[in-house]
Formats: structure tokens, sequence, C-alpha cells
């Protein structure tokens, strides 16, 4: 093929962008017509909805993170739909990337190749429409990473930097000082004298920069492992939070009634970082250690955007932050996210960018897996057949707009399953033979059980209608009749 020819392939490509930028329907009037928006993705590991100050909780610093709250629409009802195994991270991205709900997901765990090949995974599609794409940090997926994306750096794979031998079953007391977050030599998260919050925000500011001398349009997947346990930081950030100041959550117990027959007994991992029963200073200890991994992870999202800022790509990239999951720690005596409980299945989910309402709220229930199909709109992409998630925008656009989904469900392993719409919330536990009812509005912190109580009955059956409605859709196999059939 000769020059000639091309140069007239190039053109016509390049004619045949500005073509299907244009008649796609742009969300914001600001986005250049002949162009597609940047998208930042920035994912922490185990943050809980409320951790961060702006949105609700004074007690943690979170500067940064409070700016782009300022700066964009937060769903404040966004969900993770739930796991098959213990390590919930590997459910929830694996949701996340494939756009599968939970149990198709955990069908096509066992071969992500046929997905693969169809270019069904998010940066795949993303590539496809003409986008860079970049990953760096946690991945924690069954699959190579490298298939997906053009660029990684610095792969944090399964496994690596769980809790140091030092770190668990800990502090008994006060003088228990062995294990500290900004211990080096201890391992986990330090690397080299840096920390991997760090590290990330060093690759981000790295590729930001080489970004910003191109014009084509780029995808970055950014995967903190904080606050994950070893929840590490800086001493400066740890001195930050005295352990005297820290507030035991209104839930907290010393140990959690069905916390065996949900799977949540002194078995599993997360479970086993304090002791049993719960103390209150053990907790508190964990909760500084906790928001000081938060803080440290804060400030180096500010270093990253403001990386962005200067590359004078801000105006035209929409940044979506959010979580794969919570965490309970010290909540109902649990210290893990292995439960239904709110503490548990709610990260905070924020998107900032062109044309977004700043400083608003939407409280739609939602899964924050649907921020995937949420960039595919921004694109300008067709939402592939096979993904379930749907996009955001509809909501940010009418904060008055009914939902997708009238009630949330939620599962873990075969131990647990839950419903919740707007105002109730029902937990089943079949081992334990146990159900649960909350009236999330009026008792936020699901502390007050009410499926014993006749004048819910009626509450009762209609979430049970929805459950099983939920199970049929997701293909979930469990059968709950034995446990809901005096409902």
């Amino acid at each position: 093929m000769n020059r000639k020819c091309i140069s007239f392939l190039q053109l016509a490509g390049f004619f045949l962008l500005i073509l299907l930028s244009s008649s796609s329907k742009p969300f914001s009037k600001s986005r250049p017509v002949a162009g597609k928006p940047n998208i930042l993705f920035i994912f922490t590991d185990d943050q809980r909805y409320n951790t961060i100050a702006a949105l609700g909780n004074p007690e943690v610093i979170t500067p940064n993170l409070d700016a782009l709250v300022g700066k964009g629409t937060t769903f404040t009802q966004a969900y993770n739909m739930g796991a098959w195994h213990g390590a919930i991270c590997v459910a929830s991205r694996a949701m996340l990337l494939t756009g599968l709900s939970v149990w198709q997901a955990k069908k096509q765990e066992t071969n992500y190749t046929p997905l693969i090949q169809a270019n069904g995974f998010w940066p795949q599609q993303l590539k496809q429409a003409g986008y860079e794409t970049y990953m760096s940090g946690k991945w924690h997926v069954e699959t190579d990473v490298n298939k997906l994306f053009d660029h990684v750096s610095h792969l944090r794979p399964y496994g690596m930097a769980n809790q140091t031998s030092a770190g668990y079953n800990r502090p008994l007391s006060p003088s228990d000082t062995t294990w500290q977050p900004w211990k080096e030599e201890y391992g986990g998260f330090w690397t080299g004298g840096k920390h991997w919050s760090e590290v990330l925000a060093d690759d981000a500011v790295g590729y930001i920069q080489e970004a910003s001398q191109k014009e084509m349009p780029f995808f970055m997947y950014l995967a903190f492992n904080a606050p994950h346990d070893p929840r590490q930081a800086p001493k400066r950030w740890v001195d930050k939070y005295p352990v005297e100041k820290i507030k035991l959550p209104a839930s907290y117990l010393d140990e959690y009634p069905f916390k065996d027959a949900m799977g949540c007994g002194k078995d599993l991992r997360d479970e086993q970082l304090a002791p049993f029963p719960r103390t209150p200073y053990a907790v508190k200890k964990h909760i500084q250690e906790y928001y000081a991994s938060i803080s440290y992870m804060d400030e180096q999202v500010g270093r990253i955007l403001s990386a962005l800022e200067k590359s004078g790509k801000l105006e035209n990239t929409y940044i979506i932050f959010t979580a794969d999951h919570g965490l309970s720690v010290g909540h109902h005596g649990l210290m893990g996210k292995q439960s239904m409980f709110d503490h548990s299945v709610r990260p905070p989910l924020v998107i900032a960018g062109p044309g977004i309402p700043k400083g608003e709220k939407r409280d739609q229930l939602v899964y924050f897996q649907d921020v995937a199909a949420t960039t595919y709109e921004l694109a300008g992409i067709k939402k592939p057949a096979h993904v379930f998630f749907n996009s955001l925008l509809p909501f940010i656009k009418s904060k008055n707009k009914v939902g997708y989904y009238a009630s949330i469900y939620g599962c873990y392993t075969d131990q647990q399953r839950m419903v919740r719409t707007a105002q109730y919330k029902l937990i089943v536990y079949p081992k334990a033979s146990k159900i649960l009812l909350f009236d999330v509005k009026k008792d936020p912190e699901e502390m007050h059980d009410l499926s014993g109580q006749t004048a819910y009955k009626s509450v009762l059956r209609d979430l049970k209608e929805k459950l099983v409605s939920q199970q049929k859709q997701m293909q979930d196999e469990l059968d709950l009749t034995p446990y809901l059939k005096e409902i």
C-alpha cells in the first residue's frame, strides 16, 4: 500500500471519528464536537460510604475528596451486589469490569476468554471507541490485565500485602504497640521506602503528563489498595487521629450473635484482625488506622487531580470516584465486609466533570458498578447486550427521575441474602433460620430488628416477594423457601 493510500485512510478515519462523535448525544454542551471526553476512574478498596468529611463525617480528614464532592454529584445510595466467597473485592471488580451481575460473573470467572475475544470488558469497549487505556494499582480479577489495557504500571496482584502476622488479633491493650502503621519493616504496603498509595499517584501523574501531549482521549483506571488492611500510613497522619478522640460506632457490639451462621466467625481472615470478643480500645485503634489510611490516600488523590488540572485536560475530563464496597471496622461487632449491613455494602460514589451539577446529591438506589455503563454513554458507546448495569446520567440530569432499581439485591455465598428498598431492608441468614427487618430511614445504623412485630407483616411479605423476584432475575439458585415460609 502506498503512502497516498495510507494518508487517505488516515484522513477517512479522522472524518469518521468526527461523524461518530457529533452524531452521538453528548451529555455536556462544553464537550468539543470532534472529541470524546477523558475518563479518570479512581477506585479505593474497603472504603465505607461515610468516610468523606463532606458526606457527613467530620471525624475524617479528606480535603481533596471534599473538594471533589463540591465539584460533582454524589450518589448517596450506591451498593455492591455481593460475592460468592470471602474476598468480596474479587466479585465486586469482576462485575464492574465485565458488566455482569453477580452469579453470571461467577460463572464467567471460570473462563473469561470468550468475553475477552468479544471485547466485552470495560477497558476493551473504551479502547474500541478510540481511547488510550491505562491501569495502575490493585487488579484482583482472574484474568491477564495486559490483555485489557494499553498500558499497565505497578500491578498489585491478588494475595500481596495482606496483613502481616504481627497485625492480626490486635491490639489487646494500649501497651500492645508491636505493630504500627508507619513501621516500614513490616512490609505490607510499604515497599522501598514508599507506600503503594504514593507509588500509584506517581504513576498517575506521570501518565497524565504524557497524555497532555496527545490528542487521543484517555481512560485511566487507578486502583488504590487503601484503606484495605494492613491499614498503613505515615506517622504524621496517624497522629492526627488520637485514639481517645475516636468515637465508637453507634452499633458497636462486643460480639455479633449471628456471626458464625452468616460466615463471619473466627475462621474468616478479616474478622481475625481484632480480638474476640471485641473491645472498645481495639475497635478505636482500628478506626484510627482506617482513617489515617484514607487521609493519606486523599493526599495522593490531591496530587493526581492537581496534575490533571496542570495538564490542560481537566475541562474535558470526567472524574469518577468510588470503592469496591464498604467495611465494618467495629460496627455490629464485625471487622470485615462480608455482611449485608450498609456499612459493608455501600461505598461512596462521586462523579464530576463537564455539565455535571456541582455539590448535589442523588438518592436513587444504584449499584456502584453502574459507573461503567455511565462511561459508555459519555463516550457515545452503545451499551453491550451482556451488561446488566445502567448509566447514571439520567439521574444526574434529573434528581426526581425514578431509578432503574426499585430495590437492591445483596448476597454473600449461601449464608446471606438481602433486599433493600428506599425505606426497608430484609436480611436472611439461612443457616441460622433467621430474618432481620430494618427501617433504614428511621434506623440508618440498623440496630432495631422489626421482624417480630405484627405491624410489619405486610412489609415483610412485600420484601419477600421482591427478594424471590430478584433471585430469579439474578439466576440465584439458593432456595430460601424454608426460611421465608412463615412470612
